[in-house]
């Protein structure tokens, strides 16, 4: 990684690549690092309150040097040069770069997504004694999630490591993420995106009001059970009325649990009854809880997941909601085990939203120590392909210790360049 350095913000020029280490909610810039490219963008920076920041002078544009030609400067011999580099040094340059952008990317959005987790633990936290104050949070909560989203750029959905916040704010996020990209990669309006990230944050607040053993469905609940933990709908409209949220963010409360096929609940209400914020998040809230089962045994890899929902439930989904799914997570959504066209392991490790069908994955390979796995973009390796998914168990144990799959899925997004999948080496 670059060096850093501190620079008062006086001294902030156009061209320095910076870190703003003031948390991603604090800010309005889809990302914390960055490369100023306007004097706007410094005013703004101004603004955050900032005495100095970090900035890395290494990834920064060099200033311009000018010189006076003089009779002393053109005597002087041309410059040696430069030493040819040998293709595979360079070769192994280049993929060390990649794969410390593809990492410093990942620790981004692991920081951001704790973040966020954070921001919604404290809303939740204040539902009981302040619910205006916790439903303006949460309408700030999704304003920012969004504003990072609505940024020019290729969306990228990553993989995440192990999610160290408690399963109910895990799935709330998990749920919120997913819906918003896919809302707006539905191309809905910003105000409807807006009102879809608030009722997404907060589609399961009604769960507060029961007792803890019935907020998580199991197979073994007796029928009062059953009707204990459906009841948690109706106890989320109620605390979605006393907090004042719009009616749109509260349709997504109430109908969270909706089918199209009527064989959801509380109502049973079918597609056209049902709006269409609440079909988006209804999906979404199904495939987080198919991955991240209450009963972690029970949990399917994204793929299975995804499969079963297309091949035994497509009914039950809005058939527009259910195909732009699969185009924003591919077939092979991140966190699904796979074996490649050349029968090497791999965890699927994110998805450019722009071209799902090419992920990047992390490869075992038994040449290398695992602290360099190799990392490929499938997009960059036209001969290369995904043969099949896999459950975790079916990995070999040295597969399996190298790719460590996940016990809990969870997501989060970046921003890429337009130009980001060219930049990634071809390595096979």
């Amino acid at each position: 990684m670059s060096a850093t350095a501190m620079v008062a913000v006086e001294d902030l020029k156009v061209g320095m690549f910076v870190h703003l280490d003031v948390g991603w909610m604090s800010h309005p810039f889809p990302l914390s690092s960055f490369k100023i490219s306007s004097l706007e963008q410094i005013e703004v920076i101004r603004g955050l309150g900032m005495k100095q920041l970090r900035w890395s002078p290494e990834r920064s544009d060099p200033e311009p040097v000018v010189v006076e030609p003089t009779d002393a400067a053109s005597a002087q011999p041309a410059a040696p040069a430069e030493r040819s580099v040998d293709p595979a040094e360079a070769a192994r340059r280049a993929e060390a770069a990649w794969i410390e952008q593809q990492q410093s990317a990942l620790r981004l959005c692991e920081r951001q997504y704790m973040e966020a987790c954070r921001d919604l633990r404290k809303i939740t936290d204040r539902m009981g004694a302040e619910p205006q104050q916790a439903r303006e949070a949460a309408e700030q909560l999704s304003r920012a999630m969004l504003d990072k989203m609505l940024v020019e750029g290729d969306l990228c959905v990553r993989l995440l490591g192990e999610p160290l916040s408690d399963r109910a704010t895990a799935h709330a996020m998990n749920v919120t993420v997913i819906s918003l990209l896919l809302a707006r990669s539905l191309q809905m309006a910003e105000a409807d995106l807006l009102d879809l990230g608030t009722g997404a944050l907060l589609h399961d607040i009604g769960k507060l009001a029961l007792p803890e053993r019935v907020r998580l469905p199991r197979d073994d609940f007796s029928t009062a059970e059953h009707a204990l933990y459906r009841d948690h709908v109706a106890q989320g409209v109620v605390q979605g009325q006393r907090m004042g949220l719009k009616p749109a963010a509260l349709l997504v409360l109430a109908q969270h649990h909706e089918f199209a096929d009527g064989t959801g609940f509380p109502r049973a209400s079918k597609l056209e009854s049902q709006s269409v914020l609440a079909r988006v998040v209804a999906m979404v809230n199904l495939y987080d809880n198919l991955c991240n089962a209450a009963m972690p045994s029970q949990s399917l890899t994204p793929h299975e997941a995804l499969s079963r929902m297309f091949a035994q439930s497509r009914n039950k989904f809005d058939v527009t909601i259910l195909s732009g799914f699969i185009r924003l997570m591919g077939i092979y959504p991140p966190g699904s085990v796979v074996q490649l066209s050349d029968d090497r392991y791999a965890t699927v490790m994110s998805i450019n939203a722009a071209r799902p069908l090419k992920p990047r994955v992390q490869v075992y390979d038994p040449s290398r120590s695992s602290s360099r796995a190799l990392h490929l973009d499938l997009e960059q390796t036209p001969d290369l392909g995904i043969r099949r998914s896999l459950r975790a168990d079916q990995l070999p144990a040295a597969a399996a210790e190298c790719l460590a799959p996940r016990l809990r899925v969870a997501y989060f997004f970046d921003v890429e360049p337009v130009t980001a999948a060219a930049d990634a080496p071809a390595l096979v």
